[in-house]
């Protein structure tokens, strides 16, 4: 399971544009779920950082690349405070959306700069991922791992469950993929 990001052809690039799409969201303490071999970790400061994976073997990749930076295979305390709770590529792969967004809630500081930022492949080209995975293109095993893709309306829907507002919501690469920014207290949605 390690390194699904760079299993196929294109997943570096789009692993690339996922974090592209998330950066403006990027600020404070940050909490990576899904963080694989850390690939976030190379633009946020040690201090202000928390990965976390279930997978060990990614988990150790990351924690020699950025030694610096704190790594652990599961989510801290849902008492834990963070300025940003991202995870890229990771919803979609979770059995209950709800209850996933809901645990990253509790660890997200209230205010209108704080955010809960997720990719995630739109389900229109559910085909175009499982035709790319099949021919080595996307990472198969990531692909396989799908247990449901979401689309905005869900996404809008499970911000509602877990009390957030979904502020952005875009898509990108060609439609394929999408970004949700989730906020706690947020009166109106955001242009970015």
């Amino acid at each position: 399971m390690a390194d699904q990001g760079s299993e196929g052809l294109f997943s570096h690039f789009l692993r690339s544009q996922r974090i592209k799409a998330a950066r403006p969201f990027i600020k404070g303490k940050v909490l990576d779920v899904g963080c694989g071999t850390g690939a976030l970790a190379g633009i946020i400061p040690a201090d202000s950082y928390v990965g976390v994976d279930i997978d060990e073997l990614s988990l150790a990749i990351a924690r020699k690349q950025y030694p610096q930076h704190t790594f652990q295979s599961s989510l801290p305390p849902a008492e834990s405070e963070f300025d940003t709770v991202i995870a890229l590529a990771v919803i979609e792969h979770v059995p209950d959306p709800d209850a996933f967004l809901c645990e990253l809630a509790k660890r997200l500081l209230s205010g209108l700069d704080n955010f809960i930022v997720c990719t995630t492949p739109h389900p229109a080209v559910d085909w175009v991922h499982t035709a790319g995975a099949r021919i080595g293109l996307f990472s198969r095993q990531a692909n396989e791992e799908h247990e449901v893709l979401l689309g905005r309306n869900r996404l809008e829907g499970l911000a509602i469950e877990c009390n957030l507002k979904l502020i952005v919501y875009r898509r990108f690469l060609l439609g394929a993929n999408q970004i949700a920014v989730f906020q706690r207290n947020a009166k109106k949605t955001l242009k970015y």
